[in-house]
């Protein structure tokens, strides 16, 4: 049998000892799992950050993974502990929207509130639930436990407004920008698969009063210090500039708005 997979997803940095303590955690309790780190370097308490990199990552994983998200500025609240069950995989993470995207991207998602403490490590912080209630509850369940023992179904779990863009004319409409990734380039929330064809018509987009009407084919066609619009990988028009950072040059943040216009 292969190990299980076990990733995670987190705001701790490498820094401090959070996320070793976590594996070790996940360790002593399921000795085989395979651990893959997908990104500790979510900005801190940022669940749309969050929300954004694992639902960019999961897919590339093999069904039967189990996913910990812990970015989760409300721990030691009244805010749940919840195991999502979606397309084959496995999340757990808090009830506050860093999930949104999975969900919404699933078919007939599964959704149970974690209550069951025995599999808790105890005694239980109240300032990391990462190590004493996301770990071993993951730990257990790749290692065969029943997603039907950590706790009742789960209706209507926190789900964050990402949305998509809002028409605000007959050819125009205002979106956002989703994430900003480490080389600047910004992602917005304008899906290729809807504005298919900017490549090959005149459009203007404006960003922070800073206008981009030309969209590129690859990053070495942009010419230096020229804004362009470029298809992202993860299926959104993104905003990029060759070898520099459109986000300085942009002034823009994960939540910006962005008005596209056809011309």
């Amino acid at each position: 049998m292969p190990a299980p997979i076990i990733t995670l997803t987190t705001d701790f940095g490498t820094a401090d000892h959070y996320v070793a303590a976590m594996k070790g955690v996940i360790l002593g309790i399921c000795a085989n799992a395979a651990i893959v780190d997908i990104s500790h370097e979510v900005p801190r308490y940022s669940i749309p950050g969050g929300a954004w990199v694992i639902s960019q990552s999961w897919r590339c994983f093999p069904k039967g993974t189990t996913h910990v998200v812990v970015v989760d500025p409300g721990v030691g609240s009244k805010r749940r502990p919840i195991l999502a069950e979606v397309d084959g995989h496995r999340f757990v993470a808090p009830d506050n929207g860093v999930l949104t995207m999975v969900l919404e991207a699933a078919r007939a998602p599964k959704t149970r509130e974690i209550t069951a403490a025995r599999y808790f490590r105890q005694p239980v912080s109240q300032t990391f639930h990462g190590r004493d209630i996301f770990a071993p509850v993951a730990a257990r369940l790749a290692c065969g436990l029943a997603a039907s023992k950590v706790g009742p179904v789960l209706m209507g779990p926190i789900r964050l407004p990402f949305g998509s863009p809002l028409q605000s004319g007959p050819e125009s409409w205002t979106g956002t920008v989703l994430h900003i990734d480490r080389f600047g380039n910004v992602v917005t929330n304008f899906s290729t698969d809807r504005w298919t064809d900017l490549h090959s018509r005149p459009f203007s987009l404006r960003c922070n009063r800073k206008v981009i009407s030309v969209a590129a084919e690859c990053y070495e066609a942009m010419k230096p210090g020229r804004l362009n619009l470029i298809r992202g990988s993860a299926g959104f028009w993104e905003i990029s500039c060759n070898q520099q950072d459109a986000a300085v040059l942009l002034g823009a943040s994960p939540g910006s708005p962005i008005d596209l216009r056809l011309l």
